[in-house]
């Protein structure tokens, strides 16, 4: 049967810290802690239990001098039981270098064991070979490996130095709604029916995006939220369903505004939780120009690799594929030719095929060859081979990859391979490099409706230069728009808002919105732009990717309590589950099919 804690409360944490003033435990110290068992030592005379809390691990002690009652009751302890335990602590005669309490034990003069666990699915440990999905269904138990809990810490001391510098620099904090009236920002919107409004839906924010600008109108100048957001998308390693987004807006300020003070928080937080200084400010590139060297508006510039533009070389060349696109680029592979043989180069042609290219043509340049190997060699004469051996800048063990297509095939097609050739080279540095996306297309083309659509939310301010072409030419119009890119991840994006009630008005015309439906999804913010608006901005920068990328995780379900799988679901709870007919019937939803 299990004890109580009765009279027996805790002083200390396993780490040996107090709990209230954090001084660590000295020799000689009586100390009371608590925890889970991680490991037992059985010798016979003594007993070893290593005892684990959010804090630490450390040792217990059972032998000949420890009271009768309670060596025995040690004996009964298993992993993962809960125990308490009072004793002295002492110098270990063999310490652990690989703990920070590896200095210190704990003679035992009183144990309690609060709680008993059953056999586990798994074992509690940092490098499981477990498969995930079993850790997410019992996720209460993979939350006790030290990983996850480090990953957590971490993410909350983000947080928490979010909210410090923020406040520190005059943000007010400030809730938004979580029902909300669906509005379009690029993503399908999770809905909850209105049970006084029966028919209707409210829908859980994609971002406060509305709500904030709103407050500007209103005049509250700096707001900040660590904004819960929701995006019904098709999910991958940096999406989940539901994630935080530290979501801020900026009256009377411009792009380098806003840039500098998000800057200045990067500076804080890889400081503080790092160690790291972060030189400022940090780089800048264009949209077209990111496209252009590394093929997304994402880049990984911890390794070289960039993409390098043949077409004028081979516009009127004998091999037709190339004459005849659009344009011609590739990446080159440097040292690379032992590595990617043509068996290799054989997987890369078909890892492009699987993301929307026709294939590869590729020159390999071995170390023992006088030439290199050009799968389209024999449409080209001498000279125009070794002017694209220049531009490339092919050398001895080489391998170059080109892709022929239109550039919106080519570019994300070369960016997908360049990002998977450094992996497989190993040629991604360790470091954490930083980078600014700017001035991004206003309008992208869908080829579905053949209209041109926003590339962002429709309140994105234009560059004062595009203003002209708003109307007649659409692909040359930019947005005063930015993402902060950190080693090839996404993790913010923002604009200056357009606050002028007129320009608003044209925009909606340029995306073909009726008056009709400005005022149905709009109306409430287009009658506020016309009480005045001071010049606004601001971002949304992802905590869960930030603390993803500094804790070194590969997706966000590590740095997540309860994540969600692929499917959106959750193995733990079982959840979405079946609605009670008496709700639906409450709600007036009557389900006619289930596929």
């Amino acid at each position: 049967m299990s004890e109580t804690m009765s009279d027996m409360k805790r002083t200390h944490y396993c780490g040996l810290g107090a709990l209230v003033r954090g001084e660590q435990a000295a020799v000689g110290d009586e100390i009371i802690v608590g925890g889970f068992v991680q490991k037992i030592r059985d010798k016979g005379s003594i007993i070893f239990i290593d005892l684990r809390d959010i804090k630490g691990v450390v040792q217990l002690v059972f032998n000949d001098t420890t009271a009768r009652d309670v060596f025995e009751k040690a004996k009964t302890v298993k992993s993962e039981f809960v125990l308490m335990a009072k004793g002295v602590v002492c110098e270990r005669e063999s310490k652990n270098p690989d703990i920070p309490t590896g200095w210190a034990e704990i003679f035992v003069s009183e144990l309690r064991v609060l709680s008993k666990a059953q056999l586990l699915p798994f074992e509690i440990k940092d490098d499981t070979k477990v498969n995930e999905e079993l850790r997410l269904k019992y996720r209460y138990l993979d939350l006790r490996r030290k990983k996850l809990q480090e990953n957590l810490v971490l993410r909350h001391r983000l947080a928490q130095s979010a909210r410090d510098y923020f406040y520190a620099n005059e943000f007010l904090e400030i809730e938004t709604p979580m029902l909300i009236k669906s509005t379009p920002e690029g993503a399908r919107d999770y809905l909850v029916p209105a049970r006084l409004h029966e028919g209707k839906f409210y829908a859980l924010p994609q971002s406060p995006q509305i709500y904030k600008q709103l407050l500007m109108v209103a005049g509250f100048d700096r707001y900040i939220q660590l904004a819960r957001c929701f995006r019904d998308e098709d999910l991958r390693a940096d999406r989940q369903p539901e994630f935080t987004q530290i979501d801020l807006e900026m009256s009377f300020v411009d792009v380098d505004d806003i840039l500098s003070m998000v800057e200045g928080f990067i500076a804080h937080v890889m400081k503080e939780l790092k160690d790291v200084d972060v030189a400022l400010p940090l780089p800048r590139i264009t949209f077209n120009e990111s496209m252009a060297r590394f093929g997304t508006d994402k880049p990984d510039t911890r390794f070289a690799m960039e993409i390098t533009d043949i077409s004028a070389l081979v516009k009127n060349c004998g091999f037709s594929v190339f004459s005849n696109a659009d344009t011609v680029r590739g990446v080159v592979a440097k040292g690379a030719a032992n590595t990617l043989t043509r068996k290799e180069i054989d997987k890369q042609i078909e890892f492009v095929r699987g993301i929307g290219a026709g294939g590869l043509a590729f020159i390999r340049w071995t170390d023992d060859s006088e030439q290199p190997n050009c799968s389209f060699g024999k449409f080209m004469t001498e000279d125009e081979l070794a002017a694209i051996y220049s531009a490339l800048d092919l050398q001895k063990g080489d391998v170059a990859l080109l892709c022929a297509d239109k550039s919106k095939v080519v570019l994300p097609v070369l960016g997908a391979l360049r990002s998977r050739l450094a992996k497989q080279l190993g040629l991604i540095k360790d470091g954490y490099n930083f980078l600014w996306v700017t001035d991004m297309p206003f309008f992208e083309y869908d080829d579905e409706t053949q209209k041109w659509v926003a590339m962002h939310h429709p309140f994105t301010c234009p560059n004062d230069d595009s203003l002209e072409c708003l109307e007649s030419a659409p692909e040359k119009v930019y947005a005063k728009a930015y993402d902060l890119v950190l080693n090839g991840v996404e993790l913010c994006s923002g604009s200056i808002r357009i606050s002028n009630a007129q320009l608003q008005q044209r925009m909606f015309a340029a995306l073909g919105l009726s008056e009709e439906e400005i005022a149905h999804k709009f109306g409430f913010l287009v009658d506020a732009y016309r009480y005045a608006s001071p010049p606004h901005g601001g971002v949304g920068i992802g905590l869960d990717r930030l603390a993803m990328v500094l804790c070194g995780a590969e997706s966000l379900r590590d740095i997540t309590a309860f994540p969600k799988l692929k499917d959106a679901s959750e193995a733990m709870s079982d959840c979405p589950g079946n609605a009670n007919p008496d709700q639906l019937k409450e709600l007036g939803i009557h389900i006619t099919h289930v596929i």
